[in-house]
């Protein structure tokens, strides 16, 4: 190899950085240094390429065409890297596996799960963090993410779990005997929203209603969420997989229904080769899923 065709490493791991996180402050973070710092390490990188790999015009950068590729070419490489460095220095094997999802997921569902999970894999350390927040996957970090939505994110590979519509719910102590016939109907009653999400708003945007909203919005953990809308408290948009038995039993009413072919749970990793303890864990949860489908 001849060494010294290749850019600054510090220019090429400041790029990288950036399109990771896809602003300057979040790569400055991520390496310690000032915003400028990272600024001036990509125009040190385009001087030696002679490529311009980030579009300037408006407030924010933006990669271009050159940068896509070569973001996409360096993620995969410094991925590689900081694997074979773990697993050379031991630390890949003592280091838990760590999972994200949403609080609503890991109450209503995960958590039910997870003791098969430990008894089929006693030895395999796991760091569970539950938040609203996302969270992609990144070496030394997150290793498996499970997230709702159509799985069209880019940077990583998703997978299906399940396939489930959101639906706007309520107690029939909260809505009676009452026609609801459009979103209108609802504007006057009170709302919860799991704390960190956008659900309840985004599908009042979808409906042009929002302006008109007048009762208010209590934001909640997921879990209490549920308990909420079961009590009367409020109504909600929730995945129907988790409210299934309520819906049964009549505890709570469903009043709109959004079903999107392929919309539901996926599972999220890195497109670089898993670890064996994140393949053993996207296993045991993809089988798990399978097991309870209809």
């Amino acid at each position: 190899m001849d060494w010294r065709k290749l850019p600054s490493l510090g220019a090429l791991r400041a790029f990288a950085a950036y399109a990771e996180h896809g602003s300057l402050s979040g790569a400055a973070r991520a390496l310690n240094v000032s915003h400028a710092a990272i600024s001036q390490q990509i125009r040190t990188l385009e001087s030696e390429m002679g490529v311009p790999l980030v579009e300037r015009g408006g407030r924010r950068l933006a990669l271009t065409t050159a940068g896509f590729t070569l973001a996409d070419t360096l993620g995969r490489a410094f991925d590689a890297i900081v694997q074979e460095v773990e697993v050379l220095t031991g630390a890949e094997s003592l280091r838990p596996l760590q999972i994200t999802t949403t609080p609503l997921f890991a109450a209503m569902w995960l958590m039910d799960r997870l003791s098969a999970f430990r008894a089929a894999h006693p030895g395999i350390d796991l760091m569970l963090n539950p938040t609203p927040a996302r969270v992609d996957p990144a070496p030394g970090g997150i290793d498996v993410a499970i997230r709702y939505g159509d799985g069209a994110w880019t940077g990583v590979e998703s997978t299906l779990l399940f396939e489930t519509s959101i639906v706007i719910v309520a107690a029939p102590s909260l809505i009676g005997e009452a026609r609801i016939e459009s979103p209108a109907d609802l504007l006057n009653l009170p709302w919860l929203q799991e704390v960190g999400t956008t659900e309840v708003n985004d599908w009042l945007a979808r409906q042009g209603v929002t302006s008109a909203r007048t009762g208010a919005m209590t934001h909640l953990p997921g879990n209490l969420v549920i308990e909420g809308v079961r009590r009367g408290d409020g109504i909600s948009a929730t995945p129907r997989a988790f409210v299934e038995p309520d819906i049964d039993e009549g505890r709570i009413r469903v009043l709109f229904e959004d079903e999107v072919p392929g919309r539901g749970y996926h599972v999220v990793t890195r497109r670089t080769q898993l670890r064996p303890r994140a393949r053993a864990f996207v296993s045991w949860i993809q089988n798990a899923a399978s097991d309870e489908a209809p």
